[in-house]
């Protein structure tokens, strides 16, 4: 991954529209539990720690359950010759996601207001998602989008090692009390 884009005006520009985007639209509509900026940089943080290590070449991508825009919206900032797609039924969520997609001018994100197994499946090279349900949930949910090149990043808590026990192509990287759980290979 190029990291090099992180580090750019423009990157922490965006990143501060969203920052103020978020602030605003959170006193009324409740949609993170981000209620300051250092909560909100920790969740961006987090967001796209994994381009540390991931090593793949993505073209699409969805963020599954999607919520505020952690982690989808912050890498599609980040990765902007990727195209992401984010699923978030809840609409005062999505339609935060809409107006800051406007607002900023992201040309590279479909915002979807359902969930994700209730819509076509098309190719993606990168399934992610946040704290939604369990590892084995969440591929259930997403079958249809899995193919044996897909690779599957799940932002997870402390359980993750009881939730991939039985399961073989995994990476587990650690930042603090977040572990990020790689996928490859997985068989439906």
């Amino acid at each position: 991954m190029n990291m090099h884009y992180l580090k750019t005006k423009k990157f922490s520009k965006e990143c501060e529209i969203f920052t103020n985007l978020i602030l605003k639209y959170n006193k009324i509509h409740n949609i993170t539990g981000a209620k300051n900026k250092k909560q909100i940089q920790e969740n961006i943080d987090d967001s796209i720690y994994p381009l540390n290590f991931l090593s793949i070449d993505i073209k699409n991508a969805i963020d599954v359950g999607t919520g505020a825009g952690f982690p989808g919206f912050v890498l599609a900032m980040a990765m902007p010759d990727v195209h992401w797609t984010l699923f978030e039924p809840i609409k005062k969520k999505s339609s935060f996601l809409h107006l800051a997609k406007s607002v900023i001018g992201l040309q590279n994100i479909d915002i979807i207001s359902q969930r994700v197994e209730e819509v076509k499946a098309f190719d993606v090279d990168l399934i992610c998602s946040r704290a939604v349900t369990k590892t084995n949930s969440l591929i259930d949910i997403c079958k249809n989008f899995i193919k044996e090149d897909t690779l599957l990043l799940f932002y997870k808590g402390s359980n993750v090692d009881e939730e991939i026990q039985d399961m073989r192509n995994c990476q587990i990287h650690k930042r603090g009390n977040r572990n990020y759980l790689l996928l490859k290979d997985i068989k439906i």
